[in-house]
């Protein structure tokens, strides 16, 4: 009865997704109005001049791109209690991020831009329900890792993880399906929820299961070592993973081996500051923009991030194969607000993007400005051609080597090695040149050796990140650093 009720219900969604993303500029024009009419109310709509704003290209004159820094001090007059601040009556939740600059920051969520966070996801399921036209999934269990739903107080409004604030916000007819339990879910310390959720779930008719991949696979290994089968004998009838927050590739083997079959994946892309994508289709490439659903989108050339006056473009105004940072106007009261990502579109039509790295997440120190995209598509491409299997890697640069010549220091912790390392960094190295011309040109000028190695013991990331804090939940591992400083922390778990 649920599985028909499902599918139901994808069939009414699908039909509404195509009105939209076939009218994708109009809708955002849309967006755009209401948002502003709604941004008069505030003490930021009438620092900003909100009741002159006629246009796109008013309000660009009048708003500039912000990140967190920005908005303070605005989220400081919210919490001492003040209404009408960054948007009309004051915020259900506070969504807390860790930000390496900021501290811990506290992101808006609001009434009205909850059903941005919830509607999206249940889109995400109802999207492959149609497509597939088989919703068995959602009469077996379902597991969500995710952060504590426990919450607590920012002035008078609940803060806790995002993931945490979505857990209260579950449909009703998914709860029974739900695992774990709200009792270990509230557990804070990441390996003592696992070794609960292996307890609760690894009995169960799992049919679905959704975490961060790297989270995801050290679920998979302690089930492994537990049981001393693979997943997919575990949980036959499990056959969907819905993940986001980091590119799915570079771990897709790892976790397929351990299940010991392919199974369908979902990307999804939230964030605290909305959900800006999901993917709407196993048959096409990219995640579809979320143009529908309060927030506005505009688009900053990568390379002009950080001039003083960057071109912004609205939707209409986007190319094939650019790389974008990506800005959001929300109805949670954010304003032309930097997220730190940059976004490739791979489709127009529909609006489809990927992810392509993150702004401060790139190594720039000579001036070759290589990003995540580069060092990820790198390394698949040699792991296979060298049977190798990769468990994580990091990146940063080596500017004063004891001697030679500078270059990037690759930490690698390999579940499976190549048989001839060197030849594998020469690999390397040449297909990051292939990718990154400025990189090249530093290699072939002589300012540059070739990337060095940098072999880590097993689980050497996880006993890192314990270290640090930073185990678990929604943290993750920085695939590119401009300084020394996590890479220099990793060097205690050298082979």
């Amino acid at each position: 009865m649920k599985a028909l009720a499902a599918k139901i219900l994808a069939a009414i969604v699908h039909k509404e997704s195509q009105k939209w993303t076939g009218n994708a500029i109009n809708i955002q024009n849309k967006v755009f109005n209401n948002l502003i009419v709604s941004g008069r109310k505030t003490a930021f709509g009438k620092d900003h001049s909100f009741h002159n704003l006629n246009s796109y290209q008013d309000y660009k004159a009048a708003v500039p791109i912000r990140d967190y820094e920005g908005f303070r001090k605005y989220i400081d007059r919210i919490i001492t209690g003040e209404q009408n601040v960054l948007w009309p009556g004051i915020p259900e939740y506070f969504a807390k991020t860790s930000g390496t600059t900021s501290g811990t920051k506290y992101i808006p969520i609001t009434k009205d831009s909850i059903p941005n966070h919830i509607t999206t996801a249940r889109n995400a399921l109802l999207s492959y329900i149609h497509e597939k036209n088989d919703a068995s999934f959602v009469n077996g269990k379902l597991i969500f890792l995710s952060g504590s739903p426990i919450l607590d107080q920012k002035g008078d409004i609940k803060s806790g993880r995002l993931s945490g604030i979505v857990n209260h916000h579950v449909p009703q007819y998914l709860r029974k399906n739900q695992m774990p339990s709200y009792q270990t879910n509230c557990i804070e310390d990441w390996e003592e929820k696992l070794n609960h959720i292996v307890l609760e779930t690894i009995q169960q008719d799992m049919r679905l299961i959704s975490g961060i991949p790297p989270w995801v696979q050290m679920y998979f290994d302690k089930l492994q070592e537990k049981s001393g089968k693979t997943i997919g004998d575990l949980f036959p009838n499990f056959n969907l993973m819905v993940q986001g927050g980091v590119n799915f590739e570079p771990y897709k083997n790892k976790l397929f081996e351990a299940i010991g079959r392919k199974v369908d994946v979902i990307e999804t892309y939230p964030a605290s500051e909305g959900f800006i994508a999901y993917q709407d289709s196993l048959r096409e490439e990219g995640l579809l923009l979320n143009l529908n659903s309060g927030i506005f989108f505009e688009f900053i050339p990568a390379q002009e991030i950080m001039n003083e006056h960057p071109r912004r473009l609205s939707i209409g105004e986007v190319s094939l194969g650019v790389n974008y940072a990506i800005i959001l106007t929300t109805n949670a009261g954010l304003w032309s607000y930097n997220i730190g990502d940059t976004i490739k579109f791979v489709s127009l039509n529909p609006y489809r993007i990927v992810v392509s790295g993150r702004i401060k997440h790139f190594i720039s120190a000579f001036g070759e400005h290589v990003i995540g995209e580069e060092v990820e598509s790198a390394m698949m491409e040699a792991a296979k051609m060298h049977h190798a299997e990769i468990v994580e890697f990091t990146v940063a640069p080596q500017i004063n080597p004891s001697e030679g010549l500078p270059y990037h220091e690759w930490f690698i912790e390999f579940s499976k090695e190549p048989e001839q390392m060197q030849s594998f960094q020469i690999s390397l190295d040449k297909l990051l040149r292939s990718k990154n011309t400025y990189y090249d040109d530093l290699i072939r000028g002589g300012v540059l050796q070739i990337l060095q190695i940098t072999r880590l013991q097993k689980d050497s990331f996880i006993k890192y990140m314990r270290s640090i804090g930073k185990l678990g939940g929604q943290n993750k591992v920085p695939r590119l650093n401009n300084d020394r400083n996590f890479a220099d922390g990793l060097q205690a778990f050298k082979k």
